[in-house]
């Protein structure tokens, strides 16, 4: 696997956990953080806490923003097999790339992924993939349209886009008013910004916002609609006093409209 995946746009490197990432030249950026690993970074800055804040849930929804490698989403997969075999998910991600997605029946994924080799191929293929305890759909296209067509419906958000300098329409406040919208009261978004800009866009929107820290990993961002336990909350009001003329991205200074 892998040796076919590279093409103009994109090229395989390998992260400091031995899992391979791969760089997006089209945004100048890295799919994952290449210290913190990639297989690393999606367990402990969005898997891991997202599982144990809603353990006692039977069936979840996830909406992974945005598939990308698919990381984020076969990682889910193999955690819950382990973790909480029994659980249904119904996982749901956009991405607009979709010869990307193509390409991924080729890419160097770590062995833990081996097991899900029929999931990898069913979802470069045809964008779906079924069993009896999982549904996942791809969406290709706009993730803010994508985003719209739902209400109430997930219990984890993964926001994992490319960061708000590079790929910054899906980080504005009117952005997260969507996904705000689109999740249940109890819901809970994970990122791996920590940006201010970040968090004040969430918090605008009324989510409480958390650290997400550990030895493993650079500390990460967890926003919740709801007061979380075992978890430090960021002093929002403070930063906002400490930093007065940090204001959240907006669509209209983007000069975009999703109306």
């Amino acid at each position: 696997m892998g040796e076919h995946f590279e093409d103009e746009l994109h090229q395989l490197q390998l992260s400091e956990d031995g899992s391979y990432t791969a760089y997006s030249k089209e945004y100048d950026e890295h799919y994952h953080s290449t210290k913190d690993g990639a297989l690393s970074e999606s367990l402990y800055k969005h898997i891991i806490p997202a599982y144990r804040l809603t353990q006692e849930k039977d069936q979840l929804n996830i909406l992974d923003i945005c598939y990308g490698l698919g990381f984020n989403t076969l990682a889910t997969i193999l955690y819950y097999k382990e973790h909480a075999p029994e659980k249904k998910l119904a996982i749901y991600s956009p991405e607009l790339d979709a010869d990307l997605i193509k390409s991924l029946i080729n890419f160097h994924y770590p062995k833990e992924f081996e097991s899900m080799r029929e999931i990898i191929t069913a979802l470069s293929r045809e964008q779906k993939y079924e069993d009896e305890q999982l549904s996942i759909e791809l969406f290709l296209g706009d993730a803010r349209e994508y985003v719209k067509q739902f209400e109430d419906h997930f219990d984890i958000v993964y926001q994992d886009a490319f960061s708000p300098s590079s790929n910054p329409v899906l980080w504005t406040k009117e952005y997260f008013n969507d996904i705000k919208r689109a999740m249940r009261e109890d819901g809970l978004l994970t990122t791996y910004s920590t940006a201010l800009k970040t968090r004040l866009a969430l918090y605008e929107n009324n989510f409480f916002i958390y650290l997400n820290e550990g030895e493993d990993f650079r500390t990460a961002t967890l926003a919740s609609r709801k007061e979380l336990e075992g978890y430090k909350r960021v002093d929002m009001e403070h930063k906002i006093s400490c930093n007065p003329d940090v204001k959240p991205l907006s669509d209209e200074e983007l000069g975009v409209n999703y109306c």
